[in-house]
């Protein structure tokens, strides 16, 4: 049986007061991250290509794509890939999501035994499909369900076992911070919380209210999520909230660099921080480039040509969005099946202008 990762120790009295060292190390059981910046999973995203392009650029701990706890489901191509940790480096992070405490249990190991060094738990997912068979954020309408699983997970592998969830089903009924402290008791090692109800659209802005009080009120690691797209949003919701870390989801997408962007901006005295470039939201031409071409052949090979070329067309779109003629030149990319036209067509449209102009421009 897994010793729990417990954290009974109480905060100290300056955890509120943040702004003097946002960016430090932060450690999940014992795994000491270089910083407190997280990527969310983010299903067909997160995939080990683009996990370890954000490492690359910054962000200390890049969860994987989350897979169903149910393993007769994991004979399928996509599925085989997604528990594909092979040389990863580490800490991996694998996310499951289930409603069965045996099940996830079951999974919890088996992913430890393919190479996961962190299993998170998800309690966050909104989407219908997921919803509708009382998975993801439909079990915070059951308490008592989700100690059990809790319980179950923590239980079955000797890694520390980490939980995302939303603030509640709706905003009439949020309980977010009882899911907390049930969490605490059964020894999950950090809590991330997404600062919107399972109901809210991603048209509702998140709030952290719900998140200061979590910290405020029960004594766990917490990773504040949800509209955070910059640095200045990074500071204001670490500096709010007093969250231990950050994580970041659909703002990396095709801007893998915001954690350096945020490392940087928000610890500058840093002189380790990779990849520097001169500043603004779109970084300069040769810079996104390199991230690009190393982005993309990172998928051919993972991937194979075929799957590849498909794949990457959603993270290009992603890439030059902001750029002039973005629209344009994405129905051109969609029309792309091989990877050597693929990146010369991405190479030459980001050549088309030294000065990488945006739309607003």
């Amino acid at each position: 049986m897994n010793q729990r990762h417990r954290h009974d120790g109480r905060r100290s009295d300056e955890a509120p007061a943040l702004s003097a060292g946002l960016i430090r190390p932060f450690s999940i059981g014992p795994y000491r991250l270089a910083n407190n910046l997280v990527l969310a999973p983010m299903a067909g995203v997160t995939d080990r290509p683009y996990r370890a392009i954000c490492r690359e650029l910054g962000a200390g701990l890049a969860v994987a794509e989350m897979v169903s706890a149910n393993t007769t489901l994991w004979n399928t191509r996509k599925s085989i890939r997604r528990l594909d940790y092979a040389g990863e480096t580490g800490p991996v992070a694998a996310q499951i999501l289930g409603t069965d405490p045996a099940a996830m249990a079951a999974a919890a190991r088996i992913n430890v035994d393919l190479g996961a060094h962190i299993i998170d738990i998800n309690m966050g997912c909104p989407a219908k499909k997921v919803c509708k068979v009382a998975a993801g954020s439909a079990l915070l309408r059951d308490e008592r369900l989700v100690g059990r699983i809790l319980e179950a997970v923590v239980s079955a592998v000797d890694a520390p076992v980490t939980l995302k969830i939303r603030t509640g089903w709706a905003p009439e009924s949020r309980n977010a911070v009882q899911i907390a402290r049930i969490a605490r008791e059964s020894g999950i090692a950090a809590l991330t919380v997404h600062g919107r109800t399972r109901a809210c659209t991603y048209g509702t802005p998140a709030e952290h209210e719900t998140l200061r009080r979590i910290k405020d009120e029960v004594e766990i690691p917490l990773i504040a999520n949800g509209d955070i797209d910059s640095p200045e949003q990074a500071r204001r919701v670490l500096d709010y909230t007093g969250a231990d870390a950050i994580m970041i989801g659909r703002a990396a997408q095709g801007r893998p660099w915001i954690f350096h962007e945020i490392a940087r901006a928000l610890d500058p005295a840093d002189p380790a921080r990779p990849l520097a470039h001169a500043g603004g939201r779109v970084p300069p031409r040769d810079w996104i480039k390199n991230i690009l071409r190393t982005h993309l052949e990172a998928l051919y090979a993972f991937y194979g040509d075929r799957d590849g070329v498909r794949i990457a067309r959603k993270h290009i779109g992603w890439y030059c969005r902001e750029l002039r003629d973005a629209a344009s030149f994405r129905q051109a990319i969609n029309r792309t099946e091989h990877p050597a036209d693929q990146l010369s067509q991405v190479l030459a449209f980001l050549d088309q202008s030294p000065e990488m102009e945006t739309e607003a421009a």
